[in-house]
């Protein structure tokens, strides 16, 4: 049956977190047979109750062809959701069965009758019977728990009982249900590491029966297949001999389903890919990430600082409330879980699905019966919620560190990250990295977290995930510190205190090198150094290329500070200045005289160079605070840069006049943003002339006009706004998000985001080819790629602008380029298919 043939499910709530929670659960049940799952919760994402317009608009994305069934959580969730109906036609009103199910219970049932195509009433019904089992469990609760589970304490009793109740809710409802046993060896070389062991519990949970696990060979067990923390504790190693005892109605298919899982390897690729991640073996000897790429020039060579690796702490605490701190305690493993989520997502479109594997087991940890089952009793019996969590962890580490084998002893680490991911969300840390020393690992960085590191202190920086493009890496190269992305889940495995050497100008990482590979590293960081120093005393020489054409290197701006830099970096001119910096932040535009004095210091500061003034460029994500504007749906593809200055002209107006002021005292580009039509700019245009009129001294000699070549639109005409412009200047960073449909601050999307991609250079070549006597010119991140200029300079580009400390380098690497040879690997360039092969073809000629 295909995909448009299931049946859709809403789920209606007060709260965002708790169905998104609830979702996810549900979703572990899913194996190949995607159903549609929409969510209408909260009036946002922090605040409680229900919207009827949102839920009109969930109803009609659910319905696939199959119909709808609504899971509503209570009270105005009904009301609302009843008016939404309200507003649907006759016939999608139709289509749609409120259903009374329990939205967790519900929603797991649902989920499965759907993904199995089950009818729109079957699914409701079955929804609706959810409770069932866990009413017949609880009928009898006087019986031993320890009968369910087989564990040896009541808190864990208690817990597995609960596991149990819930890996069997059809099958206790349905009566005394037959038993059935089966046997395997395990296959896998690290036995029931946390990939194999992560994906028995996903597929047992699957089904409608209670599936027990006992190690034949050590005697440990039998412990419920459900739980990922009880699994582990079987010690199953390589060789050891594992009992399935399955019970319920679907409890021949669950075991004849694991068994032949089982008889796979649990779909390990045993011959080819050894375990990384949390399922890797300990690192011993020289280790090399597979597939990391360079994001900021460098040597680094020093000891791994683990951003994970620092505990966060719980004070023993207790609770009035037990309900306030179950709920809080749901709601930031929700949180925590949507996270890894976006992480394991990442990591299986950049690394493939065998390295993203591991974030299972980290998910699988966050839905385990045992260690939520051991949190909420210790709640339930008047302890706060941050200590019941850290206790609850505690205990599940234990159980690792424990066992004989020291890989799985290892595996500990992995409890301990998630548990301290949840603890910190609920106790609001911000997981400070102020204090990174050496060799700086994590899974990605933010902005901010780069803007706080010392470059004195922080050798360098490896990202387990990560773009080239991305805000992190723009500030790690503005401050010097070598950067590799996209280094895999493995390095994440690194201990804290290991000897770590990373090349980020060649994108790579030695973990534990040799002393013959330190040695190499070392060579390399001296010959970095040594080619910094030489491109620093002669940074104030003109580029020329080795046939002597001359390529200009100027400066993006968006300081005095930067200015001042600028100027002793070599830059031949500011190439971009980002004006930006006087607007926001404040109350009220700054007016003319203010204007026109900061570009003064500007030009002052960078010793009378040329600035390129980039009039007004926010909207997006760069919002005014006292301009108006609306609200819109994608604010990137709406009124910034030039449009939103031409819908308040008289912002731009005072602008220009500063511009032509500060133009007769000193050379001056006006550039304008984002402009994707010639209307727009001839709009610009005609105000720049108002602007020269209101001064009343004729217009500026040195004054020249242009603008931002960012929409893919613009490059592909250039030839229609080159008898307008005396100079082009292409925002790669912008041009490439729009080129490749990928916002480079989107985790999920921020590897496709590579300038290097041959769409992108196309449209660079466009604007070249194009431009006729018009400068071309590139202030993008791309521009201070030494790798990347010989490439630019073949498409045609004149002028290159970037952060000052990289203008040396870049000056370097123009005097190397042969324009005849530049222009023949263009050409090669843009018959590749991706960026990848790209890279690999200027990495030939280096």
């Amino acid at each position: 049956m295909g995909d448009l043939a299931r049946v859709g499910l809403v789920v209606v709530s007060h709260s965002s977190a708790l169905a998104w929670a609830a979702v996810g659960l549900a979703q572990e049940m899913l194996h190949g047979a995607p159903v549609r799952i929409e969510v209408a919760a909260g009036l946002d994402e922090h605040t409680l109750g229900t919207d009827a317009l949102a839920i009109h608009r969930a109803l009609l994305d659910a319905d696939t062809g199959a119909g709808v069934v609504v899971l509503m959580d209570l009270g105005s969730a009904i009301l609302s959701t009843e008016l939404a109906l309200d507003l649907l036609d006759d016939e999608a009103r139709a289509a749609v069965t409120l259903c009374a199910a329990p939205i967790v219970e519900g929603l797991v049932v649902a989920v499965v009758a759907a993904a199995g195509g089950a009818s729109r009433e079957v699914v409701a019904a079955e929804a609706t019977a959810a409770l069932a089992g866990k009413q017949a469990h609880l009928g009898g609760v006087g019986d031993s728990p320890d009968d369910a589970s087989g564990a040896s304490d009541g808190a864990t009793a208690a817990s597995d009982g609960a596991t149990a109740a819930s890996d069997g809710a059809s099958a206790a409802s349905d009566g005394a249900s037959a038993e059935v046993v089966g046997r395997f060896v395990v296959a896998n070389p690290h036995g029931l590491h946390a990939r194999p062991a992560a994906r028995l519990v996903q597929e047992a949970g699957a089904f409608d029966a209670v599936v027990t696990l006992r190690n034949l060979t050590t005697g440990a067990g039998p412990v419920p297949a459900r739980s990922l923390s009880r699994v582990a504790t079987l010690g199953a190693q390589k060789g050891h001999d594992i009992e399935v005892v399955a019970t319920g109605p679907d409890a021949r298919c669950a075991l004849d389903h694991l068994l032949a899982l089982a008889d796979r390897a649990f779909d390990e690729d045993l011959a080819g890919h050894a375990p990384q991640g949390g399922g890797a073996p300990p690192l011993a000897g020289p280790v090399r990430a597979s597939g990391p790429m360079p994001a900021s020039p460098g040597i680094g060579i020093g000891l791994a600082w683990v951003a994970a690796s620092a505990p966060v702490v719980a004070a023993r605490t207790t609770t009035d409330d037990p309900a306030a701190d179950r709920a809080g305690l749901a709601a930031a493993i929700g949180r925590v879980t949507e996270a890894i989520r976006a992480v394991r997502a990442d990591t299986a479109r950049d690394l493939g699905e065998q390295d993203a594997a591991i974030f299972d087991a980290h998910l699988q940890l966050l839905a385990d019966d045992d260690l939520l089952g051991d949190a909420d009793h210790r709640i339930g019996s008047g302890e706060g919620a941050p200590s019941a969590w850290a206790a609850a962890v505690a205990r599940v580490e234990a159980a690792f560190a424990a066992l004989s084998d020291p890989y799985l002893q290892a595996r500990a680490a992995d409890v301990r990250a998630v548990g301290d991911q949840v603890l910190a969300d609920l106790l609001g840390v911000e997981r400070s990295l102020s204090g990174a020393t050496g060799v700086l690992v994590a899974t990605d960085l933010t902005p901010a977290d780069v803007a706080g590191l010392d470059p004195v202190r922080v050798a360098a920086v490896v990202l387990a995930h990560g773009s080239p493009t991305a805000h992190c890496a723009i500030l790690a190269r503005a401050k010097g510190i070598p950067v590799v992305v996209g280094a895999g889940a493995a390095v994440l495995d690194v201990a804290a205190g290991t000897l770590m050497a990373v090349d980020g100008t060649a994108g790579e990482v030695v973990v534990d090198p040799s002393a013959e590979e330190v040695a190499h590293f070392r060579t390399l960081a001296d010959a970095f150094d040594a080619a910094r120093t030489r491109a620093l005393q002669r940074a104030d020489r003109p580029a020329l290329t080795s046939d002597g054409t001359t390529v200009l290197v100027g400066a993006n701006l968006g300081s005095l500070a930067d200015a001042v830099t600028a100027a002793s970096s070599g830059a031949d001119l500011a190439g971009l200045v980002r004006t930006e910096f006087l607007f926001l932040g404040r109350q009220h535009a700054p007016d003319v005289d203010e204007q026109e004095a900061s570009y003064l210091a500007l030009a002052e500061a960078i010793g009378g160079r040329r600035l390129t003034l980039r009039t007004l460029d926010v909207g997006g994500d760069k919002p005014l605070g006292y301009v108006p504007m609306p609200v819109e749906a994608n604010p990137f593809l709406g009124l910034r840069g030039l449009r939103l200055s031409l819908a308040r002209p008289g912002l731009l107006a005072d602008q220009l006049l500063a511009v032509v002021r500060t133009a007769h005292r000193t050379p001056v580009s006006v550039m304008f943003p984002m402009v994707s039509v010639v209307p727009e700019l001839l709009e610009a245009r005609r105000l720049l002339g108002e602007a020269i009129e209101r001064d009343g001294r004729g217009r500026p000699s040195g004054l020249e006009v242009g603008i931002m070549v960012e929409v893919p639109a613009a490059a592909l005409k250039a030839a229609a706004f080159a008898p307008f412009v005396d100079f082009f200047s292409i925002g790669t960073n912008d041009l490439t998000q729009y080129t490749m449909a990928a916002e480079r601050g989107s985790g999920d999307v921020a590897v496709l985001g590579d300038p290097y991609d041959p769409g992108v250079l196309r449209l660079i070549g466009c604007v070249g080819d194009a431009a006729g006597a018009a400068m071309v010119g590139v202030c993008g991140e791309l521009a201070a790629d030494p790798a990347a200029v010989p490439l630019l300079i073949g498409l045609g580009v004149h002028e290159l602008s970037m952060s000052p400390l990289a203008i040396p380098q870049v000056k370097d690497a123009v005097r190397g380029v042969d324009r005849v040879a530049a222009r023949d690997l263009a050409r090669r360039a843009l018959t590749l298919d991706g960026p990848l092969a790209v890279r690999a073809l200027l990495a030939e000629g280096r």
